[in-house]
């Protein structure tokens, strides 16, 4: 006889934290989805004069034009066309709201804390402070950025350089 599945007490909901999952070039990465205002299919993105090649323009969001930010071209990944997958995860930096173009959004998950392991000052040594830290979910380790510190219009150019050092490094 099979037991029932169990569910998660009052306790274990609160030392837990949800998150968003998504992949860019098949890395696992996820945001805390308290920052997430919702995830879209964009149709139209407005290319835009003098930004960072990261910049993909801005988009009309019911009324507001927010940019866009492709993450896979912020990580200096290799370039890939928009296809079926692909979704802008909408967040809240500060007071400010943009897209971010990624993969292909996975799910919704629920991670307990004492699964969160901070990131080693050896990753985020470089500039990648955007880094908060690292999980284990379904046998994959999960990236977990900190929305704040990644997407800060001040920093952004910072994310984009620590990417070119990081390439740069012997492997």
């Amino acid at each position: 006889m099979s037991t029932p599945p169990q569910t998660a007490t009052a306790s274990q909901r609160r030392n837990t934290s949800q998150f968003v999952g998504f992949e860019l070039d098949g890395q696992a990465y996820a945001f805390r989805i308290d920052q997430i205002q919702e995830i879209v299919i964009l149709n139209q993105v407005t290319k835009t004069p003098q930004v960072p090649d990261f910049v993909e323009g801005v988009a009309n969001l019911r009324g507001s034009i927010i940019p866009i930010i492709n993450l896979r071209k912020l990580f200096r990944l290799t370039p890939k066309p928009s296809d079926g997958n692909t979704r802008t995860i909408v967040v809240n930096v500060g007071e400010r709201t943009m897209g971010c173009t990624v993969d292909l959004v996975s799910q919704v998950i629920r991670i307990p804390e004492e699964n969160i392991q901070a990131a080693p000052e050896t990753v985020t040594g470089n500039g990648a402070h955007y880094i908060s830290g690292f999980a284990r979910v379904d046998g994959k380790l999960l990236i977990l950025l900190d929305i704040d510190q990644l997407l800060d219009p001040r920093k952004l150019e910072q994310v984009n350089q620590a990417a070119t050092l990081d390439l740069a490094k012997p492997g």
